[in-house]
């Protein structure tokens, strides 16, 4: 087990560029042991060329990355022995059989049994991968990157493909992995599976950390969504509120976002004559959208 307070991943000030369009503006991020950590963010803004430069896939044009301590580049070869991996674009050879895959990675990683975990993930291990949907090579490409007891659990949307029940089982044996001292970096768009399973989160935007935070401050953070439905002559669209965006407003009713204290929102819609009113927290997808759009 990985001793308490260790970082699994140190990424410092990490760059890189494709030509003369900037990839990676200095990403750092710490992960520590023990925990699954989300990273997040929209298409386009780095998170899968910062997973190829953990993996020493390509080279970054600078920054630092330490995976438990170890250089990810001048040790490459020993650190990928500490990872499992599931890339985004899972490659599999056709013609081989979940059992086949198995042994192949076995003969390399070390031996492991994972018979309880091919029937937990109920996958038949003499079927050729050609004939498997999508979802069926999800779960053979996470049974691969759990061979040869890694110390750290590199994951690109893991749950691709899956049904909701099968979404579960996975948190299941991702949970269990960190119970007994492993460490998870998961990249998702899957909200929902990162307020479920991920104890803090980075969120990356146009190559650069926006985020960084634990989920409870995440869902602590002080956004209400309010919706209104007025009478009499007064109009939705004559509502002005600092610190409230309008998100729609039409036939005397109005949606209001709001960030910080609510109670000036309150004492202006008191002025008005109202039929209903609604105040709720913003779901996490709204929350998160906060640091995707940037600033306005």
């Amino acid at each position: 087990m990985l001793r308490l307070g260790l970082n699994a991943l140190a990424i410092s000030k990490l760059k890189k560029s494709y030509g003369n369009k900037p990839a990676l503006r200095g990403v750092s991020l710490t992960v520590e042991a023990g925990e699954i950590y989300g990273f997040l963010g929209p298409n386009g803004a780095g998170k899968t060329t910062t997973i190829r430069c953990i993996m020493d896939f390509m080279r970054p044009d600078g920054g630092e990355i330490k995976v438990l301590d170890s250089d990810a580049q001048k040790n490459s070869v020993a650190v990928k022995k500490l990872i499992g991996f599931l890339p985004a674009d899972n490659q599999l050879y056709e013609k081989w059989t979940t059992r086949d895959h198995i042994n192949f990675v076995t003969s390399i990683r070390g031996a492991a049994n994972v018979d309880k975990l091919v029937k937990r993930l109920d996958l038949d291990p003499r079927k050729q991968v050609r004939h498997l949907s999508t979802g069926n090579k999800q779960k053979v490409g996470l049974i691969l990157a759990l061979l040869g007891d890694p110390k750290l659990l590199i994951l690109d949307e893991p749950t691709r493909g899956l049904d909701p029940l099968l979404q579960h089982e996975i948190y299941a044996i991702l949970k269990e992995y960190v119970a007994g001292g492993g460490t998870v970096f998961l990249s998702s768009h899957n909200l929902a599976e990162v307020e479920h399973i991920c104890s803090n989160v980075g969120v990356l935007r146009a190559g650069e950390i926006v985020a960084s935070k634990s989920m409870s401050e995440i869902l602590a953070m002080n956004v209400h969504i309010v919706t209104a439905s007025f009478r009499g002559d007064k109009k939705p669209a004559d509502l002005k509120i600092v610190g409230a965006e309008t998100i729609s407003s039409a036939n005397g009713h109005v949606v209001l976002k709001v960030r910080g204290d609510i109670n000036p929102v309150i004492a202006k819609l008191a002025a008005y004559e109202l039929a209903d009113v609604e105040i709720a927290h913003a779901p996490l997808e709204e929350i998160f959208m906060e640091y995707y759009r940037g600033p306005s």
